[in-house]
């Protein structure tokens, strides 16, 4: 019901004048009709026929033409997709390479070429790898032939394995019209130090409509500064130190200068942080970015710092410190007022955080050195001498107080040692030295060098140390283990703490005197009995000259033992001696007492009439 066309196809016809007839093709309305049609198979049987001619037998149809290969197959080429792996030894970031090639096979000489495209700047011989000829498949001479090569295979020429992954369209229907079934296509394998070094596409972003001139020209030479400080008390030699945050306007620039002050000892280095944008948030970038070495551009930061993100009280971080801004001037204060509206400016008072207070340990005394000069050690990498009292030093210079002490022990040889204790003022230092004895077996000489003695029971946190007021005649000090017994002084002691009696307490001043009182009777009663015995000193010295040229004539006379002997037999140094003791001394040393000049000497020297006072006597012998 639903045709309208009911026409019939025509089925005479006439050709070079005669009529036949033809089978119809399309039946009643156009309808291809399947019935009455011939076969190819028939038609090409027909082709071939010939009627038969009255005489003789049919010929023959002529064979069609033959068409040589290179012109069947001319221009028609099998390229498959491949690739080849090649070991890089030397080399820290890469140990092997990924090579794309192109495998062209010619079908009108199965000949094979292979075809690598050449990458700028690759560094490596590219092109033509293997020229167009038949390729040896074996050592048995065979060749590869188009039968041989399929998607998903490897295929080995010349010592090289490629891996063909997938071919182009032509390639795929010519195999599959040959009755060849094709393995699935593969993914084309990429080099990784390639993909690395790939360079990303380029993205082009259309410009905002700001105005940078015009920001420059509105806010040039206008900046914030707000007041801040870094806390880095937590770390180690950590401290809270002050900063100066300037904003430039005119380009949304950021600068952190420190604040230095007078005898800091940091080095003068003025900027933090030089003039620059800073980023606020930084987009997420991978792992491979150098951060530390590149620029920071506006790919890699979504955010930068701006004046908004700037306010009194709050906590800010650049570039990964923390500063806490407390306070700003008085031109920020009228921009954030204008711009933003912000009226709340109330400087926030920065606490210093007290310092823990570590008790110094000072270890105990190892016995080397002075006391006070081996404790500077501790108080300083470079020790410093102890400070000495110079005004101490300049009043007692050359002032020395000289005792003689006898050695306190229970060896009798050692009793009878004698040393001079000079005690010097102006330091408070104390040294023993020992005269020489002849044939007394002990070498004298310096006992003590000049040190500072400490008194028995004193500590090295609070030490004592010996002062003048504890020598008196008959004490006892004890000197690095060994007991000495004050025996004598020199008269200077007793004029030096006469004329400072304030200074000492009387005990220790009236033992000397006490100590000196029959020396000074002495003396008295010698001035006082015989008067008219004293001569001028004048007269004295002309006296003694002429004795010593008496007594060069006698060669036999020891002058050094005579001094010594009269030293040893005076026990308490008064120099004053029995007379029948001295003339004894006399002839036991061999000295010529009857000679005139020698007794009228004698006489010069006596005060009264059994004591003599040999130090005059004894300026005869030099």
């Amino acid at each position: 019901p639903q045709k309208t066309s009911f026409h019939r196809s025509q089925t005479l016809g006439y050709k070079n004048g005669f009529a036949f007839s033809r089978l119809p093709t399309v039946g009643i309305g156009g309808e291809r009709l399947y019935v009455n049609q011939l076969s190819q198979a028939e038609l090409d049987e027909l082709s071939n026929q010939r009627p038969t001619l009255t005489y003789g037998p049919a010929k023959r149809a002529p064979p069609s033409g033959f068409i040589p290969a290179h012109v069947a197959f001319d221009k028609k080429i099998l390229k498959f997709d491949a690739y080849f792996q090649e070991d890089v030894p030397l080399s820290a970031e890469e140990h092997y390479r990924i090579r794309q090639v192109a495998i062209y096979y010619y079908l009108e000489d199965d000949s094979m070429s292979v075809i690598e495209p050449v990458v700028q700047n690759s560094g490596l011989p590219q092109g033509k790898l293997i020229r167009r000829h038949r390729v040896p498949k074996n050592d048995q001479g065979e060749h590869y032939h188009w039968k041989d090569l399929n998607r998903g295979m490897n295929i080995t020429m010349y010592g090289r394995t490629y891996r063909i992954v997938d071919c182009d369209p032509f390639t795929q229907v010519f195999l599959e019209s040959q009755g060849l079934e094709l393995n699935p296509p593969e993914k084309m394998v990429f080099d990784p130090y390639t993909e690395l070094r790939r360079m990303p596409v380029r993205k082009y972003i259309t410009p905002s409509d700001f105005d940078q001139l015009k920001q420059f020209l509105t806010y040039d030479k206008q900046v914030l500064r707000f007041y801040a400080t870094w806390d880095d008390t937590n770390s180690i030699f950590g401290e809270n130190r002050p900063y100066v945050i300037h904003f430039y306007l005119a380009d949304d620039t950021v600068e952190v200068r420190e604040v230095y002050r007078q005898n800091d000892g940091r080095d003068p280095f003025p900027i933090l942080i030089k003039r620059q944008r800073l980023p606020k948030t930084f987009a997420d970038k991978k792992k491979t970015f150098p951060s530390c070495v590149l620029e920071i551009s506006d790919q890699e930061v979504l955010e930068w710092f701006t004046a908004k993100d700037f306010a009194v009280g709050k906590t800010i971080t650049l570039l990964g410190r923390t500063f806490f801004i407390y306070d700003c001037d008085e031109f920020t204060r009228n921009f954030y007022r204008d711009k933003f509206g912000i009226t709340d400016f109330q400087p926030v008072e920065i606490k210093k955080k007290s310092l823990e207070e570590v008790p110094r340990v000072i270890p105990p005394y190892n016995g080397f050195g002075v006391l006070e000069d081996s404790l500077q050690n501790c108080f300083s990498l470079f020790p410093k001498p102890p400070r000495k009292d110079i005004i101490k030093m300049l009043e007692n210079d050359h002032k020395v107080l000289r005792y003689q002490v006898a050695l306190e022990s229970p060896n009798p040889e050692d009793r009878k040692r004698r040393f001079i204790l000079s005690y010097f003022l102006s330091n408070d230092m104390i040294s023993i030295y020992e005269p020489p004895v002849r044939n007394s077996g002990i070498i004298g000489g310096k006992y003590l060098g000049k040190t500072r003695v400490a008194k028995p029971g004193s500590t090295t946190e609070n030490p004592t140390y010996y002062e003048p007021s504890d020598l008196t005649i008959g004490s006892t000090i004890e000197v690095f283990g060994h007991r000495f017994v004050i025996t004598d002084a020199d008269e200077y002691v007793l004029n030096y703490m006469e004329s400072n009696a304030e200074s000492f307490p009387a005990a220790t001043l009236q033992s000397l005197r006490d100590h000196f009182r029959p020396r000074q009777v002495v003396k008295e009663t010698a001035n006082s009995d015989i008067p008219m015995l004293r001569t001028s000193k004048q007269e004295l010295d002309e006296l003694i000259v002429q004795v010593q040229e008496e007594l060069n004539l006698c060669k036999n006379l020891n002058k050094k033992n005579i001094q010594e002997a009269f030293l040893r037999c005076d026990k308490d140094g008064s120099g004053i001696l029995d007379k029948a003791k001295f003339l004894a001394l006399c002839d036991s040393l061999g000295v010529p007492t009857n000679i005139i000049l020698l007794n009228k000497l004698i006489d010069l020297c006596s005060c009264g009439e059994d004591k003599i006072n040999y130090h005059d006597f004894l300026r005869a012998f030099p």
